[in-house]
């Protein structure tokens, strides 16, 4: 579960699981990173994007670390832990799970639902995300019964307000709020329309009236992010920055969490 008196930063990742791998092992260690399996992702490669995004981070919060030439072991982390600790049994699953780590790992299934919530939330969380999305614009009874098997599950609701007017209107008709709301400018909507803008006015609006987090997407420069803390935002979510992995991959993180205070 997130730490509502945490700022965080949201690294979305959209290209191919290659480079997702490559820029996992290079961003710094941090408690204030939630990593996004993004939408390309799991619509390329289903529920395993999920899944070994999941492995890898999970791997680098346990101390352990690859470089990039080498392969990251296919086994899941239970098993590989159980190897590495010398165990013969699954009875030490609790203590070998219990290893001290530098912080719990965060995922996020950016899923984008719209239908079947309550399938997709099962979905999301079979591939060991901690947090799925849903969309505003999805039928209120999708939401509900999205947040409902969220809670479920276990894990987080987060509902992406992008194309959605008023984002109070949608969030009143719901029997329940969910952990986290997303004010979201396309990547379409910036392209083809500059002079859009990411609605920071709806931030004090949304926690005004409930205890929800609140993110801000679309936004990936370093003045939007300050505009985004400025402005009381809890989540900020970046991606261009990092599509590709690069030499200034990890200085280009530390660059961002500099902001997130």
């Amino acid at each position: 579960m997130l730490n509502k008196k945490q700022k965080y930063l949201q690294i979305a990742l959209n290209n191919t699981l290659e480079e997702a791998r490559e820029i996992i092992y290079q961003i710094p260690l941090d408690e204030r990173i939630i990593i996004e399996v993004g939408t390309p992702l799991i619509k390329s490669y289903g529920l395993e994007a999920i899944k070994k995004i999941s492995y890898w981070w999970q791997m680098r919060t346990f101390g352990y670390s690859f470089e990039s030439s080498e392969k990251v072991p296919e086994m899941s982390l239970l098993k590989f832990l159980l190897k590495t600790s010398g165990s013969k049994t699954e009875s030490t699953t609790n203590e070998i799970l219990q290893k001290e780590r530098s912080f719990t790992p965060y995922i996020v299934a950016d899923l984008k639902c719209m239908d079947r919530g309550a399938t997709e939330v099962a979905l999301a969380k079979k591939g060991g995300a901690s947090a799925a999305v849903v969309l505003g614009q999805a039928p209120i009874e999708t939401i509900d019964a999205f947040i409902k098997e969220c809670e479920k599950q276990k894990i987080d609701a987060m509902i992406d307000m992008m194309n959605v007017e008023y984002p109070l209107a949608i969030l009143r008709k719901l029997k329940k709020p969910p952990e986290v709301v997303i004010l979201h400018r396309g990547v379409d909507e910036e392209s083809f329309n500059p002079q859009s803008e990411i609605p920071y006015h709806e931030i004090a609006r949304i926690k005004n009236e409930f205890d929800s987090m609140v993110a801000i997407a679309g936004g990936d420069t370093i003045q939007e992010v300050q505009r985004a803390i400025f402005n009381g935002v809890d989540i900020v979510v970046v991606w261009k920055a990092f599509y590709q992995s690069t030499a200034q991959t990890a200085k280009l993180a530390e660059e961002f969490l500099k902001e997130i205070r």
